[in-house]
């Protein structure tokens, strides 16, 4: 064998997790982190106490509740589990019963001997059946057995629990966690509002006269079940602006199991006759529907809100805001040089101004939020930009050749495609072999411009031409519809940029801001996922993900940022070639369970100077079964879930935990390496034997590397790793993470035992840098 191919790992770096991975295997297995799916209601009004119910999986155990930012408290009233089939039956038995008491006395008095039925367990969702109204009994009944209700393991289990949310905390969106001794949830949406808030159990109820009445300005929450349509009946005066905005989307933006991805909400509002006055799918290129209304009339009108292909589940979670709301639908500029003054035009419904002042201080981040009148009501956010380029304003007529607007780059233009068909043109100077980059910022600032942009050469040629340009970075916008273009200039002369919208749709609020300017490489991190469970003394794996810009081709090294002693990353680089890397974060040995907010930053050399980006933590989200979206993240948060139980032989083994770096593993191309996992001294044979039901695998797929064979030797275990000569590529280097797993009895939701065993994972070795060479 190669002597590059065997390599022995330092002790005082896979002896460690080593150690810890026999210890965890002697302890009790841990419970698995909960998962959640969904918030109802998703938010909350200032100033109230109320409560929620979180779905999901793995929830029982749950004993903490976070919320990001400050002024909102949350505790768990109570854990409910899924019923099992045998507790169905009994509850529809009881449930027909109910029924037959209640329509007729004497049929009652006849047959209760008969009819008291199954005697049903302590469960949230049937106690106090008899004093449950029959809109609350047709409630259950739908929830229990909708023969159109698709069993989803995912969002089985439940939690009842309560909230406060403080006079003034401050409104908009919270991430929404939960964790339990095993780990902590992913993070869900949960807003802040001003308004009112009503729930459908209360108020939607279709054809019912009786129903309440709502009064303006509201919130309405609900959920919508497969093939149901919400109905609330509204007050509404003559002369009121009404803006009714929906938000599903919004609070849950994909679904990996659902097409086409999310809840798709429509609403339709009828007027006090029954007619259909104002219907609504979407706003522009936003999946969730707005609708802009003038009331002619006093009277109660009829809000109605279902899928738009009638499906449904617990996870279609909406909420409306309702009343003389203000809401901006455009602003002009899109967004200003940094340090300038700069007022924006404003327009919309029930504006208190006309303008709003931009805020662009130095520094902070390049997109940024405003809000008008937030202690009016709900407003959605105003998103604009903050550059350090210079700027100016797109003059017209520039239509046409002999119109095209003078331009000296680097700049960026604030413009209008002002009218359907429009299209801006703007002249420039350029030299053979400079490369200039021009890219729109429309869409990715809540304009529904489609650009297209087109560089057209002295010759009146056009060399370059794009229409829609990805940018990983953006997670939430799945048709990214800003353009953008990279041009080596094929010789000297007078060059246009010329800009139109794809679909040639124009308008007031068709802005954009067009960057003409050199090619400035750079590059944007993510790392997934936002929300880390790991054990004291042990590793969790991450993926850094590296979005290039401007032709960036380096490699990025990844550290952490003033994290509290004790914790530890693999050493880390995206190789130049990669959008990916995976590596491990490790715990401090010792530490007590608790929760804790970390940063990670990249860093790399472009153009000879040292550039340092900060890591945006997100989630790997899914849409429809296909799709795969970064969508960013508040928080990157670490749950270390408290230090396992040690045998009481091996405590003195276990070293101080510190890393120490190691050279790749060099593995021939077709060959095979070996790396030593040594334990702390000599296994005895019962722990060699112990060992044996430690199964070994890769927990990351590198390229064309497998883990050939994991080898228990008296110091530990041999792993052996191949890589194919089909797939591997020489020069190829990255991280292999190893996941230790052995098998236990498996338990069900209910708590009972399953008869079959289920594989338990014991968690990762530090991640273990290799390169594949030429044999």
């Amino acid at each position: 064998m190669n002597p590059a191919a065997s390599m022995k790992i330092p002790k005082c770096w896979l002896t460690v997790a080593f150690a810890a991975l026999l210890a965890f295997a002697w302890a009790q297995p841990g419970a698995s982190a909960p998962q959640i799916g969904y918030l109802y209601p998703a938010g909350g009004e200032q100033g109230t106490t109320f409560h929620i119910t979180v779905g999901g999986q793995s929830l029982r155990g749950t004993d903490l509740v976070r919320v990001s930012g400050e002024g909102v408290r949350a505790s768990v009233v109570e854990y409910v589990r899924p019923l099992d089939n045998q507790e169905l039956r009994d509850t529809s038995t009881f449930l027909r019963n109910l029924v037959k008491r209640r329509w007729s006395a004497a049929v009652m008095a006849a047959a209760a001997a008969k009819m008291d039925g199954p005697a049903l367990p302590d469960h949230p969702w049937l106690r106090d059946l008899d004093a449950k109204s029959p809109a609350q009994l047709a409630r259950l009944q739908t929830m229990l057995f909708d023969p159109k209700k698709q069993p989803n393991a995912q969002i089985a289990e439940q939690l009842e629990i309560e909230v406060t949310i403080d006079p003034g905390a401050t409104p908009g969106e919270r991430e929404f966690r939960v964790a339990t001794p095993g780990g902590m949830s992913n993070g869900l949406c949960f807003q802040v509002g001003v308004l009112p808030e009503v729930r459908e159990e209360d108020f939607a109820t279709a054809g019912d006269p009786a129903t309440p009445v709502v009064d303006l300005p509201v919130l309405l929450n609900g959920q919508i079940t497969p093939g149901e349509t919400d109905y609330f009946r509204l007050r509404a005066r003559a002369g009121q602006k009404l803006v009714i905005r929906a938000q599903a989307r919004k609070l849950i933006p994909y679904l990996a199991d659902a097409v086409p991805g999310w809840f798709q909400a429509t609403i339709a509002l009828y007027d006090p006759s029954g007619n259909e006055v104002a219907y609504s799918d979407d706003f522009r290129f936003d999946p969730d529907p707005l609708i802009l209304y003038e009331v002619p009339e006093d009277g109660l009108y009829e809000l109605k809100i279902r899928d738009a292909i009638h499906r449904g589940r617990d996870d279609f979670v909406y909420r409306i805001a309702v009343g003389e709301l203000p809401f901006v639908t455009h602003i002009f500029p899109l967004g200003a040089q940094a340090g300038t003054s700069t007022a924006a035009s404003v327009a919309g419904w029930n504006l208190p101004a006309e303008t709003l002042q931009l805020d662009t201080q130095p520094g902070g981040d390049p997109v940024r939020r405003a809000r008008i009148g937030l202690d009016q009501g709900f407003l959605n956010q105003v998103r604009y930009a903050v550059d350090t380029l210079p700027e100016a304003t797109e003059t017209e007529p520039n239509d046409a050749t002999g119109d095209a607007q003078e331009v000296t780059f680097p700049l960026i233009v604030n413009g209008r495609i002002g009218q359907p068909g429009d299209v801006d043109t703007f002249r420039f100077q350029g030299l053979a072999g400079q490369e200039m980059v021009a890219e729109v910022h429309a869409r990715r600032l809540d304009s529904p411009l489609d650009s297209v942009l087109r560089l057209v050469d002295p010759t009146g040629a056009v060399v370059a031409i794009n229409d829609d340009h990805k940018d990983r970075a953006i997670g939430l916008i799945t048709h990214q519809a800003d353009s953008y273009m990279r041009v080596e200039l094929p010789q000297d002369g007078t060059y246009e940029v010329r800009l139109s919208d794809a679909q040639r749709h124009g308008g007031d609020a068709y802005a954009y801001r067009l960057r003409i300017r050199p090619a400035q490489p750079d590059f944007a991190l993510r790392l997934t996922p936002s929300g880390l469970n790991v054990p004291a003394g042990r590793s969790v794996p991450i993926t850094v993900h590296v979005v290039r810009h401007d032709g960036f081709d380096g490699a990025v090294d990844v550290v952490l940022a003033d994290a509290p002693a004790g914790f530890a990353l693999s050493d880390t680089r995206i190789p130049a070639d990669k959008e990916s890397v995976e590596a491990t974060l490790t715990a401090p040995r010792g530490a007590p369970r608790q929760i804790l907010s970390l940063a990670l930053e990249g860093r790399a050399e472009i153009n000879g100077v040292a550039v340092t980006r900060p890591i945006v933590p997100a989630e790997d989200q899914m849409q429809a079964f296909l799709w795969r979206f970064l969508v960013p993240q508040q928080e990157l948060l670490v749950a270390i879930t408290g230090s396992r139980p040690v045998p009481a032989v091996w405590r003195p083994l276990l070293p101080s935990v510190r890393l120490a770096s190691a050279a790749p593993v060099q593995i021939p191309l077709g060959g095979t390496a070996q790396v030593q996992i040594e334990a702390p001294q000599n296994l005895p044979d019962s722990r060699q034997s112990e060992l044996h039901a430690i199964r070994f695998a890769l927990s990351n797929a590198a390229r064309g590397v497998t883990l050939q064979e994991a080898t228990v030797v008296p110091t530990g275990v041999t792993l052996t790793l191949k890589a194919d000569a089909n797939i591997a590529l020489a020069g190829d280097a990255a991280n292999v993470i190893i996941e230790a797993s052995t098998e236990q009895e498996g338990v069900a939701p209910d708590g009972q035992q399953m008869a079959s065993k289920q594989r338990v994972s014991l968690g990762v070795l530090p991640a273990i840098p290799f390169q594949i060479v030429r044999p």
